[in-house]
């Protein structure tokens, strides 16, 4: 027998038994999956291109929703393959709800960005009060949503509980206003 196949025995097991009420064994179980889930997240975001620092956040989704979702696991079937499903969507849904992000150390960097001079701020002040302005003939809720995610950079997520709104309410809002901002800045441009 397989290490693999003797793993997952046992762990089906313990699942079987903390559905019937054992508690002990759904401890046990929980204290097992932790470091496999570890393992299968972290390759999960690293095959989707998602930042180590999305593993830990990717384990805790995929307990939740084996906690909350026990229930619908077959007993007549291999509990490990069951598992990984639920690691694998909870990694992509994390994906998702982030959007692609790189992350970069500017730090590297330091030494070849250019200080501004008090030109490039003076321009930089103008565009900003010209952004503003844009900003300020957009309707209330999509310049909140562009405020808090492009600018803030608040997550959807963060952005949505913050504004009362859902994820998707918010991401509608976004996309119009950006699409209204390019809209007016053509016009302006003219």
């Amino acid at each position: 027998m397989s290490d693999w196949t003797a793993r997952d025995r046992d762990w089906s097991a313990d699942m079987r038994a903390a559905l019937a009420g054992d508690s002990l064994a759904y401890k046990r179980l929980l204290s097992a999956l932790a470091p496999f889930l570890r393992g299968v997240c972290a390759k999960f975001c690293a095959r989707i291109g998602a930042p180590a620092s999305e593993v830990e956040d990717a384990v805790q989704e995929t307990l939740l929703a084996l906690h909350l979702k026990r229930h619908t696991w077959d007993p007549a079937q291999p509990l490990t393959p069951w598992i990984a499903a639920i690691a694998r969507n909870k990694t992509i849904d994390a994906a998702r709800r982030r959007g692609r992000r790189v992350e970069t150390d500017i730090a590297d960097f330091e030494d070849v960005l250019a200080a501004p001079d008090g030109a490039d701020a003076f321009e930089r002040e103008l565009d900003r009060r010209d952004a503003l302005r844009l900003l300020d003939q957009l309707s209330a809720r999509q310049r909140e949503a562009i405020e808090a995610v492009s600018i803030r950079g608040q997550s959807l997520r963060d952005a949505a509980q913050a504004l009362g709104v859902s994820e998707g309410a918010l991401r509608v809002s976004v996309h119009r206003g950006l699409k209204s901002l390019a809209d007016l800045y053509r016009l302006k441009s003219q």
